[in-house]
């Protein structure tokens, strides 16, 4: 839910609540960390971003598809796990389980 709303720990919102001096990514010293610059666009994550696109294919590359398609959830959260950004704060991430209806 944090990635939709834009409020997870990452220094662009951690910045404007004052948690952080900067909101630029840790890699990337002139982009602000945002939720699309970490599943989209920042080349430290580039691979694990690959194992997101073998699991999902060209839809690896659409937002709205990684922040809200049932089909999503486990590829994204691997991927979350993999980068370590979260873990600070949450912890690996369990991947949940599929639905029932979901398929591959």
């Amino acid at each position: 839910m944090a990635l939709r709303t834009r409020h997870a720990p990452l220094h662009h919102h951690l910045h404007r609540i004052g948690k952080v001096p900067s909101p630029h990514c840790p890699h990337c010293p002139d982009t602000n960390e945002t939720v699309p610059h970490l599943l989209l666009d920042c080349p430290s994550y580039r691979r694990d971003r690959h194992a997101l696109t073998a699991a999902l294919g060209r839809k690896a590359s659409s937002l709205p598809f990684l922040l809200s398609d049932p089909l999503a959830t486990q590829p994204l959260v691997r991927f979350l796990n993999a980068t370590g950004r979260f873990r600070k704060t949450f912890g690996e991430i369990p991947i949940p389980r599929p639905l029932p209806d979901q398929r591959r």
